[in-house]
């Protein structure tokens, strides 16, 4: 995989098929997937088996997925636990927790949770290539590498997004250079 393959990775916006769950942001398994065998046809993965099941477990840590994509001679793998809707790892059994205010409780893992953890974790690995890694990062819109030409399509989806308040020109990870080009398109 070139650099080249990682900037246009990273580079593509994605924005427009995130979700959010708990103030995170996520990125659609089916869109990432999708978006990623348009630029690499020949990439596989792979959902990492202990004892033939799709995930490890330890009694005190909870449950653990973790996947593999493979692009040419590039594997990288990546881990991801079992979580629940307040984050909270997963384990065979409900189990209770306190908080601040309140004592609360995680439910037991099903195969759900498990699969859903998976096709999360595919997702991350995929960013690991560049593909929504901003998001990870706590960004709104993908930077630019300053030795790139500017797009068109880009500029159009940074105006976007400032219009629509999702983010400002000056938090909008331009390049100084183009700041301009996009403030003219304003």
């Amino acid at each position: 995989m070139s650099k080249n393959s990682f900037q246009s990775l990273y580079e593509l916006d994605v924005n427009h098929k995130t979700e959010s769950k708990s103030g995170l942001k996520y990125l659609s398994w089916a869109f990432a997937w999708a978006e990623f065998k348009k630029v690499h046809p020949g990439a596989t993965y792979d959902t990492d088996l202990y004892n033939g099941k799709p995930f490890l477990y330890d009694e005190s840590l909870g449950y653990m997925v973790s996947t593999t994509v493979t692009v040419g001679e590039l594997t990288i793998p990546m881990h991801l636990p079992v979580l629940d809707g307040a984050n909270k790892a997963q384990k065979a059994v409900d189990y209770k927790y306190k908080t601040k205010y309140a004592e609360k409780e995680c439910k037991a893992a099903s195969m759900f949770d498990i699969n859903t953890a998976i096709m999360r974790c595919l997702t991350k690995n995929l960013a690991m290539f560049g593909l929504g890694l901003y998001i990870y990062a706590g960004e709104d819109i993908p930077s630019v590498d300053d030795s790139e030409e500017v797009a068109a399509a880009d500029v159009k989806s940074w105006v976007d997004a400032i219009k629509s308040g999702q983010t400002t020109i000056d938090n909008a990870n331009l390049p100084a250079k183009y700041k301009e080009q996009v403030r003219n398109s304003l």
